[in-house]
């Protein structure tokens, strides 16, 4: 089995070298300095993950991690979690709203089952399963230890083979009835702060439920007890597979100097989890977009990250980070395609 603690050791700094060449062509491109605004921004700090100074972009792909959430027999959610199999398989029919907008990028749509409790048959479909979801968090923990360590090792194999496939930027997506629960559970005890602050409508509950959905946060962790020094036990307490599986996804890209987009909530709890672990990964990641759950902004916040987009989704499958592919895309072609003012005759500020 892969060792985790391996790949973590594979991240290194942005090289610094390709920053500065990148900044300095920057300067010599045939606009005001400073005009593209965050354009800049993300070709530089794409320079840096590559070490080239004007990176390109040849394959791009999603991995929507799948998985079911026992806290559901809790009644947190808006949908039963048979919705997680039924929407499992609409994705491998090219159904949903991330095969759309995947197809407008063209980005390879890459499926997980890595714990849907159901049994799932499908040619294009990774299976992967764990377990078949995870136990009531709110009763007893998520998931063991050996279980989260297994999720995440399954993430970091899935990214290392797209890696081997050529695939050289990757947006993370999810699917999980429930799954608003865990990566409020994970936040409020990761950035402690109560629950009622990270914790939203997930889709779509009304405000006697969104109280009752606090109140079983709360409960899962004072039963549970989270050591909140070890990322690893909040994730095996409080977690779910698929967020554990994007931990290792995120990892391994890192590991592969492979920049990722993470989505929504769940996405960013699994980038919180995963910088907790491997701080230097931090700067492989590139936010899609705001989500509207509460606790979106705040992780963002930890981790230094300023959304591309905001855009007011909360669908999760990766829908806002295949999006902001086009932002990175464009960032790229301004800093590789724009000629230099000297390559085009133009006369700079100085001149």
């Amino acid at each position: 089995m892969t060792d985790i603690y391996d790949v973590m050791a594979k991240i290194t700094a942005l090289d610094t070298d390709s920053i500065e060449q990148a900044r300095a062509r920057q300067a010599q491109l045939t606009k005001p300095a400073g005009s593209l605004g965050r354009l800049e921004e993300v070709a530089v700090q794409m320079a840096g993950i590559t070490r080239s100074v004007t990176p390109i972009v040849q394959r791009r792909a999603v991995v929507v991690m799948a998985a079911d959430h026992g806290v559901t027999a809790e009644g947190v959610s808006a949908y039963p979690k048979d919705v997680t199999p039924q929407m499992v398989l609409n994705f491998l029919a090219g159904g949903a709203a991330i095969n759309a907008l995947a197809r407008q990028a063209q980005a390879d749509v890459t499926v997980v089952d890595i714990g849907v409790a159901a049994d799932l048959e499908h040619p294009q479909l990774l299976s992967r399963k764990v377990r078949r979801g995870t136990a009531n968090m709110a009763r007893e923990a998520a998931m063991s230890q050996a279980e989260v360590l297994q999720a995440i090792t399954t993430g970091i194999e899935v990214m290392e083979n797209l890696a081997a496939q050529g695939v050289d930027l990757v947006a993370t997506g999810e699917m999980g009835i429930g799954n608003t629960t865990a990566a409020s559970a994970i936040t409020a005890s990761l950035l402690n702060v109560p629950a009622e602050h990270v914790t939203g409508r997930g889709t779509g509950i009304d405000d006697q439920q969104l109280t009752h959905k606090v109140r079983i946060i709360e409960q899962a962790i004072a039963h549970n007890v989270p050591d909140v020094e070890q990322p690893l036990d909040v994730l095996a307490k409080l977690g779910g597979l698929e967020i554990a599986g994007l931990v290792g996804v995120i990892l391994a890209a890192a590991a592969h100097r492979i920049p990722v987009i993470i989505d929504g909530f769940i996405s960013s709890a699994a980038a919180l989890v995963a910088v907790a672990l491997a701080p230097a990964a931090r700067d492989y990641l590139f936010a899609g977009h705001l989500s509207v759950e509460r606790g979106h902004r705040l992780i963002l916040e930890k981790l230094g990250l300023e959304p591309l987009l905001t855009l007011h989704l909360r669908l999760g499958e990766g829908t806002g980070a295949v999006l902001a592919m086009h932002i990175i895309e464009g960032a790229l072609r301004t800093h590789s395609e724009m000629s230099t003012f000297a390559e085009a005759g133009v006369s700079d500020k100085e001149a």
